[in-house]
């Protein structure tokens, strides 16, 4: 684990552990867009929790959560989006996307398996011959689905070093497998459950394999333009587009500390790296979630849950895991999505099964089952609140 990174303050090195831990009154009104001020919100039980979670202790200094139907956005936002200038959150503000880049990923595969480039049976041995024997048998279903047993390669001591001596290092996206290269599976293919960011990696480089291209050129042909996602990118450095939400190391009694662009984003590619708006990605889970981007097969498959396969951090209400995707089963009803977490940041995304609704829920600090648990546990019950709004309504 880093203890130390050089030339930074002292509590610089709690932002590194945190991430490589996670290893991340008004009417409805018309989606907000750059210039515009979303009205007051409607639900006032719903704003005062979100001003809790921002009040609480270790909390973070912004929050924005959207709740969208048929077209119209509700905003709800609270504390600011930089502590510098103190202006608010907007929806239209760009932000890290954090382990959500794997719904991307899933995205970019089903539509693969679609065009009959993939199958969920196709092999590692199949199309990525190079790495490990030892890991051939594992299929892309297993990857999509977290029960490959590919060891974690943001666990590797050695990546963790370089990130901790740089956190700015530019590591080659294509070769992060490479850390953990030497090591067995973790467990027998398909046996259990355990979430990995090697598992996207694996995915991403296989349809590099399956189609000849980028997989920055896959995302835009096969999910960005599709589904009209603008404000959304794959950056390999550390700088954010602006606008953006900035996010912050909050280690009371200490001030929260911005770690917006401490981390290059090379460093977790197809597993972490997507930066989007509350609109953009909005826009993508309804879409995703609510299954237009595939055949009614490949949607059959996607939705084949594992009981106690849980989204990191963990969604609102029960979780179950799909294929690059989590059922929600809240009090209210259920929703699809996904979450994430990294220095700075917490998401969530779901939508109805039908991908006529949609929630985005945002704050601008890091929190998981080993980050700040209190306020997940906070966050969670929060996130259902909104989940019940969306679904009665």
């Amino acid at each position: 684990m880093v203890t130390h990174l050089p030339g930074r303050r002292a509590r610089l090195p709690l932002a590194v552990a945190a991430l490589l831990a996670a290893a991340s009154a008004g009417a409805l009104v018309q989606p907000a867009h750059a210039g515009q001020t979303p009205p007051p919100p409607r639900d006032r039980a719903l704003q005062r929790g979100l001003e809790r979670i921002v009040g609480a202790v270790g909390g973070p200094p912004g929050a924005i959560a959207v709740l969208q139907r048929e077209g119209r956005a509700e905003v709800y936002r609270a504390g600011v989006a930089d502590l510098g200038t103190g202006r608010p959150p907007r929806p239209t503000d760009h932000m890290r996307l954090a382990s959500l880049a794997k719904a991307y990923s899933g995205a970019v595969a089903l539509r693969l398996v679609d065009q009959g480039r993939l199958t969920l049976d196709t092999t590692i041995g199949r199309r990525l011959p190079g790495l490990p024997a030892a890991w051939h048998q594992v299929t892309l279903r297993q990857l999509l689905n977290h029960t490959s047993g590919l060891p974690d390669f943001s666990a590797s001591p050695e990546f963790r070093a370089i990130l901790g001596e740089d956190p700015h290092h530019v590591f080659d996206s294509r070769r992060l497998l490479d850390f953990v290269a030497g090591e067995p599976l973790a467990f027998r293919p398909g046996s259990r459950y355990q979430y990995s960011n090697s598992d996207n990696i694996a995915v991403a480089l296989m349809a590099e394999a399956a189609t000849g291209c980028r997989y920055e050129d896959l995302l835009k042909r096969l999910v960005y333009r599709p589904l009209g996602l603008r404000e959304t990118s794959l950056p390999q450095g550390f700088r954010l587009p602006e606008p953006y939400l900035h996010g912050y190391a909050v280690t009371p009694p200490a001030p929260p500390e911005d770690v917006t662009e401490l981390f290059g984003a090379s460093g977790v590619w197809a597993s972490g790296a997507v930066v989007a708006t509350p609109e953009d990605l909005g826009r993508f889970i309804r879409g995703y979630a609510g299954g237009s981007l595939f055949s009614p097969h490949t949607r059959k498959e996607q939705l084949k849950f594992l009981p106690g396969g849980a989204s990191e951090p963990a969604g609102p209400g029960v979780n179950s895991a799909g294929l690059a995707i989590f059922r929600y089963a809240t009090r209210c009803g259920v929703l699809y999505g996904h979450t994430g977490n990294t220095a700075g940041y917490t998401q969530l995304a779901a939508a109805t099964p039908d991908g006529k609704k949609s929630l985005t829920f945002s704050i601008t600090t890091q929190t998981s089952k080993t980050v700040k648990p209190a306020l997940l546990a906070q966050v969670r019950k929060v996130q259902e609140d909104f989940a019940c709004a969306l679904l009665r309504r």
